[in-house]
């Protein structure tokens, strides 16, 4: 699973939606869709505007969290040449 972790970066900078929304032109409603993790796609334009108005490394922003679903299943790999 993926997390945005917006809601903490914000809270570490103290920097309200509002100031982030108008220093990147991002609607509003889209940095409180990323900042409660409500939304199932991000724009790699907005994350990089984002990066930027928080001096920060997407790293800061976005972290995978390994899925517990057993229905997704690890590929295993098949050795080459034999």
């Amino acid at each position: 699973m993926i997390r945005i972790m917006l809601s903490k970066k914000l809270g570490e900078l103290r920097i309200t939606q509002s100031q982030l929304a108008k220093a990147t032109k991002i609607r509003a409603a889209t940095i409180n869709e990323y900042y409660n993790e409500l939304t199932d796609r991000v724009n790699l334009v907005y994350l990089d505007r984002i990066c930027d108005a928080l001096g920060c490394d997407l790293s800061e922003l976005i972290e995978r969290v390994p899925n517990e679903d057993p229905e997704i299943r690890q590929i295993k790999k098949k050795p080459i040449g034999r």
